[in-house]
């Protein structure tokens, strides 16, 4: 598994808890992930994992924060407490889960306004929750947005951001900070 090996970076992870809990990438790093036009592409990744799902979710991220350090993650609110307190990374925590925060999530799907989303779900559907989860992928899939519901997904994902795979969202979402550079200029 020589591309897992070439992702992962938990050395940066471990440098962050060092240096005062927030992720700082290294200058060899910072200007590794770069559109054609020379602008640092920064995605907009959503992460949601059900309570029984929660500490996968936080062993992932904690391999993975040398990669998600450079984008910007919102998270329901338990998980992404659990995900900065584990790696340091600074996420935007929306409500709960059972309290709209898919929901939340949801909508920014629902205007491009999120490019990837790490959704770690029960393995057993429960039928109480499950009408706002598959209306999300159901989003996912009319807005053309990336999602993963398990770790070998999310780990193919995340690899394909570390490349530049998914560069092409930049066009896409109308927050982007290459959509608002274009509007200034017109």
């Amino acid at each position: 598994r020589a591309s897992h090996v070439s992702c992962f970076k938990p050395h940066l992870c471990l440098a962050a808890k060092k240096g005062g809990g927030k992720m700082q990438s290294p200058p060899a790093l910072q200007n590794r992930h770069k559109s054609t036009k020379g602008m640092v592409i920064i995605m907009e990744i959503a992460i949601i994992a059900d309570d029984s799902k929660k500490e996968l979710m936080t062993q992932f991220c904690i391999a993975y924060c040398g990669i998600l350090s450079k984008h910007h993650i919102c998270s329901t609110s338990i998980t992404g407490k659990y995900i900065e307190d584990a790696t340091g990374l600074d996420i935007e925590k929306l409500l709960p889960g059972t309290h709209g925060g898919v929901q939340q999530i949801c909508s920014r799907v629902s205007y491009n306004e999120i490019d990837l989303v790490l959704y770690f779900g029960k393995s057993q559907p429960n039928r109480l929750n499950s009408d706002e989860h598959d209306n999300l992928l159901r989003m996912c899939d009319s807005q053309n947005v990336p999602v993963a519901t398990n770790i070998a997904t999310a780990e193919v994902l995340v690899c394909a951001l570390e490349r530049g795979d998914l560069d092409w969202r930049e066009i896409v979402n109308p927050s982007s900070e290459y959509n608002k550079k274009r509007r200034q200029h017109q």
